[in-house]
């Protein structure tokens, strides 16, 4: 059961401190967290929004690049779409639940109506389970349909490989990358400021993960930190490994880390393997970061917190309060994710209406608000300090 308990702007200093690093000046007094992102050197008057079609009177051709299967894809997928539809670029029936990227792509290819644009049925590409060794074949075949056909006007990467490899082609045809956790550790844009290609776009949160250790350790002023991820140069991404070594570095704290292998295998075993990684890291760590890892479903999220809960371990979910309510103990409260949908139909509109990629902000903050499971507070002896009880917009009282 959630219950709102104040507002951010009521808490101790050091929260408000936090608040004031996390939010962009004035951010009160926005819209949405879409609008604010928009800098005033792109503004709308020089690139709306609006409907306007291709100059040939064709429909804007778009296609889809997915990095694998994982459940946060087609959620973003969902709220792209939503964005879209709301700005009036098109109508589209709800799309059934449980779909798979694929088929929500084929779903739109089928039943999404527009004047001005269109979602390619065949224009649709992945690698299978994250597998690195089919993602030059991939490349190869979008690289080949944009010189030979030229019929895609727009590219939606999806995930972190996904965007890696469209800017490994340069770009060819806009893109706009999306679901990635550090598109500039990833090196898919050259900065927050810049994409470094003209046809590059990529939503970026500067220090996102760096503030949410520091909160953590804030709260929890651990000595070892728990940290499950896929060793591999994509999995360290995933994972922030970068940024959390760097805090480490900071506050002088232990990393203890567990390898948790998820590319290129199937869906079950990643979950074996990160549900091995938290039992065994369990009992190595005073907290656990619990961070973007494939293995971590909607559905085993629950095995992560209950695993946790058992060792009596506080824990502090990357992703959000979804996984705060599913047992992890905090995180900071996620925007309403129609919000982050909104800021990516924007960049296309705008793209469609004349805008470079690269022209446009990439730059969107999540509002500072603090996610807090009491019951697992209550399970693991934790209490919880009132400020973090007065800073706690969303908490929750069982899972």
């Amino acid at each position: 059961m959630k219950r709102l308990i104040c507002l951010l702007v009521l808490c101790a200093p050091n929260l408000l401190a936090f608040a004031q690093t996390a939010a962009p000046a004035g951010a009160a007094a926005q819209p949405s967290p879409a609008v604010q992102a928009a800098p005033p050197q792109v503004s709308a008057r020089v690139f709306p929004t609006t409907l306007k079609p291709r100059p040939d009177g064709r429909k804007w051709r778009v296609g889809y690049f997915e990095s694998g299967d994982y459940s946060e894809y087609p959620r973003t997928l969902r709220v792209i779409v939503a964005g879209l539809q709301q700005l009036g670029w098109l109508t589209v029936p709800p799309i059934p639940e449980g779909l798979t990227g694929h088929q929500i792509w084929q779903f739109l290819a089928d039943n999404a109506r527009s004047d001005v644009l269109e979602f390619v049925a065949d224009a649709w590409w992945q690698p299978g389970n994250f597998d690195a060794g089919k993602r030059p074949a991939v490349r190869q075949s979008i690289q080949a349909r944009i010189r030979e056909r030229g019929d895609i006007d727009l590219i939606i990467a999806m995930g972190t490989l996904a965007g890696q490899d469209m800017a490994t082609l340069g770009a060819p045809v806009p893109t706009v990358v999306a679901s990635t956790s550090d598109a500039v550790g990833a090196h898919i844009v050259k900065s927050a400021e810049d994409s470094g290609l003209d046809n590059l776009h990529a939503r970026v949160q500067p220090e996102r993960y760096q503030r949410q250790v520091r909160l953590f350790h804030d709260i929890v002023p651990f000595k070892t930190l728990g940290l499950v991820y896929d060793d591999s140069p994509e999995g360290r991404t995933y994972a922030a490994v970068d940024a959390v070594e760097q805090v480490a570095r900071e506050r002088h704290f232990t990393v203890r880390a567990c390898n948790a292998r998820a590319n290129g295998i199937p869906q079950e075993e990643a979950t074996r393997n990160v549900l091995a990684c938290y039992r065994d890291i369990a009992g190595k760590a005073d907290a656990v970061y619990v961070t973007v890892h494939r293995g971590i479903t909607p559905d085993s999220v629950s095995d992560v917190a209950r695993i946790l809960r058992d060792a009596k371990v506080p824990s502090f979910s990357m992703l959000g309060s979804e996984e705060v309510q599913k047992g992890i103990l905090m995180s900071l409260a996620q925007a309403d994710y129609s919000y982050v949908g909104l800021f990516y139909a924007e960049t296309i509109a705008r793209i469609f209406n004349g805008a470079r990629p690269r022209q446009l902000n990439q730059i969107w903050m999540d509002p500072a608000k603090i996610a807090l499971n009491l019951e697992t507070a209550r399970v693991i002896g934790f209490d919880p300090p009132v400020d973090i009880l007065l800073a706690a917009d969303e908490v929750y009282e069982r899972h």
